[in-house]
């Protein structure tokens, strides 16, 4: 046995990934999937089963090919079942397979890693949660006495007890270079034909829908001064545009104060700089949401949606952790705008208060982002987990 001081010696990590909500979950297997192959110099084969979403945030990807590298990772076209069996067995043997966010491997491939010698470290990354249970779960093994395998599951969190978050090398410098760049926010805009400068409040909004949005909206037309709010393609988009048609042409609606304006849905690292030139963001979903903590400006998130209301006491969670440190009233006016904005219930008192506390929020969320930065990011994270399982394993690299 010999200590592998080299991630590119791993071999080849094979991640699979099924688009469930259209872009959280590809969106996370492919930010992680990118920064193992930059970062680590590890050989990543993504399998999708949905490659016409895939491409909505990454351009460069054909809907068409069953095969083909972006950014140095291998994509591949997840096979419809059945008579799959023998592509699954054709397949290379990888030293590291992850089964992403509640998707299921194909019992045939299952089979091929269980005649593998050596067996693959078999990782299930799991959704992200801020539940305290998920602490004490995170790398735990599961044998899978079907198959001789064990599987371990891997979960994102807020604490060091976690694998912590997605978060590329220099992201941050990026950011805070865009932020103190004029021009560059400028330039920005003005690719989204927006003229920023006549706006005193920006705001992004990538949402499900919401039966008291128009409340809400009629409280930014009468805001003082002008607001903009930008919201990418999707339910929410599509909702409004039933009312107002021109915004499916990319016009700006202007409804007194407030103007509203659809965009095309953007590929991962315009919606990165969205985050950071906005002076809040309404996020839904996983992705969305850590890409918000990066940006460092007050942020909204509307959880995914489930049933008898599960996700609400997923957003107790959260808010718990987030909110630990905040003083009292900051705390008070950010718990009841997110429950309101999630339980679908009355927005305009809950918004004024928390809108008040705009500047105090974006000062916190600085604090807090530090926070979590200090667990490490998930993907060097993954990393060592596998190196640490590699140190009492042979060696994978041999294909």
């Amino acid at each position: 046995m010999r200590q592998l001081n080299q991630a590119a010696e791993y071999g080849l990590w094979r991640i699979f990934c099924s688009v469930v909500d259209n872009f959280g979950d590809i969106g996370i297997c492919w930010r992680l999937s990118r920064q193992l192959a930059a970062e680590h110099g590890i050989r990543v084969q993504l399998l999708v089963d949905d490659l016409v979403s895939f491409k909505r945030i990454c351009p460069q990807v054909s809907s068409q090919s069953s095969r083909q590298t972006v950014a140095g990772v291998e994509i591949l076209q997840w096979p419809a079942e059945p008579g799959t069996k023998q592509y699954w067995q054709q397949l290379a043997p990888a030293a590291v397979v992850i089964e992403a966010l509640a998707c299921t491997i194909p019992d045939a491939y299952k089979q091929h890693m269980a005649r593998q010698q050596p067996a693959p470290l078999w990782l299930n990354l799991e959704y992200l949660s801020a539940e305290r249970w998920v602490d004490g779960c995170h790398a735990l093994s599961s044998p899978q006495g079907q198959y001789a395998l064990n599987k371990y599951f891997f979960f994102p969190g807020f604490s060091n007890k976690t694998g912590g978050l997605l978060y590329e090398k220099n992201l941050q410098q990026k950011l805070d270079q865009f932020i103190a760049d004029k021009a560059a926010q400028q330039a920005f805009w003005q690719k989204l034909e927006v003229v920023a400068a006549e706006f005193q409040l920006k705001m992004s909004l990538f949402a499900y829908s919401h039966s008291q949005f128009n409340n809400l909206m009629q409280q930014w037309q009468q805001h003082p001064a002008k607001v903009l709010c930008v919201i990418p393609q999707g339910e929410l988009a599509n909702e409004l545009s039933g009312r107002f048609p021109e915004l499916l042409n990319g016009e700006l609606v202007t409804l007194h104060n407030l103007s509203i304006k659809v965009i095309p849905f953007l590929a991962q690292p315009d919606y990165d700089l969205l985050l950071a030139a906005c002076d809040v963001n309404f996020v839904r979903g996983e992705d969305s949401i850590i890409r918000a903590h990066w940006a460092g400006r007050p942020f909204v998130w509307q959880i995914y949606r489930q049933q008898e209301n599960a996700h609400l006491v997923k957003l107790q969670a959260f808010l718990d952790r987030y909110c630990q440190h905040m003083p009292a009233l900051l705390a008070d006016a950010t718990r009841q705008f997110y429950m309101a904005w999630n339980a679908e219930s009355e927005l305009v008192l809950s918004w004024q208060k928390f809108y008040s506390f705009l500047p105090q929020i974006a000062e916190y969320n600085r604090l807090w982002r530090q926070q979590l930065l200090a667990n490490g990011d998930l993907a060097s994270n993954l990393v060592h987990f596998a190196k640490k399982k590699f140190i009492i394993t042979p060696n994978f690299s041999q294909q």
